[in-house]
């Protein structure tokens, strides 16, 4: 269904405002751009480096000669995949200048395009898709039993990812583990949450001091344990929004398209922490 002028709160639209209005919502409303770190590039494909062992370092006299042990090097190769949202207005609601209507247009195709790339990101989407979590081989995975009893399982998660010089920056589950980790208490009889509170921003959730962001995105039963320095989103600067009337020329429409490439890198999987409930 196209939007309209006598669509509630639309008063107008005005074409050059379409792209602040549906790429900036996106970065704020895909939690896959908080927990990770952005990237911007104009190149078709970005090579992400990959030290697979450190340069040699050793105690030596005074005068000795200094050891040679060069670093041994890799890297890993992302290439932005598409991903697009499309809606219809009318012609009307294009010509004006109301900023209002141009945020319903803005929102709706953000959120649309928010949502892909978080399930891409936290799942296992076939092609054209970027690789996701799910698909990434050597994550650390640490089982949490069958329910979710205390907060152990992801201090041993922030233990594993200490063990190979990572330190988790966020945590991300799906609602429904979002909600039953809030509702563990610090003991039986206690309504005192077991989970912790940031002072800075009085509704999120913290665990062992580490944020805990919710996205429907993630599989139910399980949480990601992120390092932000080695978890990468790589967008493209080439961000479009086109509009168009030829589609919609008999009913006096417009479309508009937005679309952006979107690539996920992840140079030290071993960093990454897939907290996981058993069968």
């Amino acid at each position: 269904m196209s939007i309209i002028t006598t669509t509630p709160g639309a008063g107008g639209i005005t074409p050059d405002q379409y792209a602040a209005l549906i790429v900036q919502p996106i970065t704020a409303g895909s939690v896959a751009f908080q927990v990770a770190t952005q990237l911007a590039t104009d190149a078709t494909r970005t090579h992400l480096p990959i030290v697979q062992e450190d340069a040699g370092a050793a105690w030596t006299r005074e005068g000795d000669e200094i050891p040679v042990e060069d670093a041994t090097l890799g890297e890993e190769v992302v290439t932005p995949a598409k991903v697009a949202g499309l809606t219809v207005v009318s012609s009307e609601l294009a010509e004006d200048s109301n900023p209002q209507a141009a945020q319903i247009v803005g929102d709706g195709l953000a959120r649309s395009i928010a949502r892909k790339v978080d399930q891409a990101f936290f799942g296992s989407l076939p092609a054209p898709a970027p690789r996701g979590l799910e698909a990434v081989p050597a994550v650390t995975t640490v089982t949490a039993g069958k329910k979710w009893a205390n907060l152990d399982p992801f201090l041993e998660a922030i233990a594993q990812a200490e063990t190979v010089g990572a330190t988790l920056t966020s945590f991300t589950a799906h609602p429904t583990d979002a909600l039953a980790l809030a509702q563990l208490k610090e003991q039986t009889g206690s309504n005192k949450p077991l989970l912790g509170s940031d002072p800075t921003a009085p509704t999120r959730r913290v665990i062992a001091g580490v944020p805990l962001y919710v996205s429907p995105a993630v599989t139910p039963g399980t949480v990601w344990g992120l390092p932000k320095d080695r978890v990468f989103v790589v967008l493209r600067r080439d961000v479009k929004v086109d509009l168009s009337a030829d589609a919609y020329f008999q009913s006096d429409q417009v479309a508009v398209r937005g679309t952006m490439r979107v690539g996920f890198g992840y140079p030290h999987p071993a960093a990454i922490t897939k907290v996981a409930l058993g069968a």
